[in-house]
């Protein structure tokens, strides 16, 4: 809880992309149950809110277990002034749903967000029903109760079924089990967590190779020379220019990590425009399987 100047309570927000009962919102609830949810129409206009402080942080998908990155995310990242606080993992329960007393055989169509279709992609062949590209997973769902067609479902999270009054027709309708999300969590705030020795770390950033022969092979080479784990590489051309390329990293390191310290330097001397997108801790989730 925040407080303003009135010396009245205020309930902090959280933004999310996606109508109510997205996995967004889901993950909202789980992660930060005390803040209010704000639901937007697109990743920018959520990242948006909390680049004005209308929201104090948003919670945005950038991979799935199955269907990979979320790449209109990756592309979003260098152009905002947000920093990354944080990643939550969220599994991922698809179930398809219809109206309600409606059955699985009348099911001739379905709607879903684009990445929710592809996890999906097998069961939906294989019962001969036809994807319908949405916005999102929860949209979809409530389209489903406005258009009242029992041959038309959608493919969302059960608390889009609830609050949109259908029957889950199917649970863990994904093709594969395990499936899930992983999120970011940004605020405007940059703030570097105090390092504890038992915590593991991540830390991003985003920079440019210099023009210099092999110059991405040796920006990198610092951190596997200084045993410092690289997790994550993502290109982009920025602008649509095809003359440079700006990369996304994610390392296994705090920047107070004394091998962390000599990788960057090896990389300044390789790279420019290097900026910090932050460093948060990691997720148990990443080490729960291993």
């Amino acid at each position: 809880m925040t407080t303003d100047n009135a010396n009245q309570t205020v309930t902090p927000i959280i933004a999310y992309q996606g109508h109510q009962g997205a996995y967004s919102h889901l993950s909202c609830q789980r992660m930060f149950p005390d803040f209010a949810t704000h639901a937007c129409m697109t990743f920018s206009a959520a990242m948006a809110m909390v680049e004005r402080g209308d929201a104090q942080i948003a919670m945005i998908p950038v991979e799935n277990s199955t269907a990979g990155r979320v790449e209109e995310i990756y592309r979003q990242l260098p152009h905002t002034s947000l920093y990354v606080i944080g990643e939550h993992y969220e599994p991922v329960n698809h179930c398809l749903m219809g109206l309600q007393n409606s059955s699985l055989a009348q099911i001739k169509t379905v709607g879903s967000h684009p990445q929710a279709l592809a996890q999906c992609d097998k069961h939906l062949t294989a019962l001969n029903i036809q994807p319908i590209a949405t916005l999102d997973t929860a949209g979809a769902a409530l389209e489903v109760s406005q258009k009242g067609d029992p041959n038309h479902g959608a493919i969302a999270s059960s608390l889009a079924a609830s609050l949109y009054n259908l029957d889950i027709l199917e649970e863990n309708f994904q093709d594969v089990q395990g499936n899930t999300t992983r999120f970011l969590i940004l605020s405007r705030e940059h703030k570097i967590p105090i390092q504890d020795a038992q915590q593991k770390y991540i830390t991003s950033f985003l920079f440019t190779v210099r023009n210099i022969p092999s110059a991405l092979y040796k920006a990198m080479g610092g951190f596997a020379t200084n045993n410092v784990n690289l997790i994550k590489l993502e290109s982009y051309t920025p602008d649509g220019r095809m003359v440079a390329t700006q990369f996304h990293i994610d390392v296994e390191a705090h920047p107070c990590d004394a091998n962390m310290i000599l990788a960057m330097d090896e990389l300044a001397y390789f790279a420019k425009d290097i900026r910090m997108l932050g460093t948060y801790a990691a997720s148990d989730y990443r080490y729960s399987k291993v």
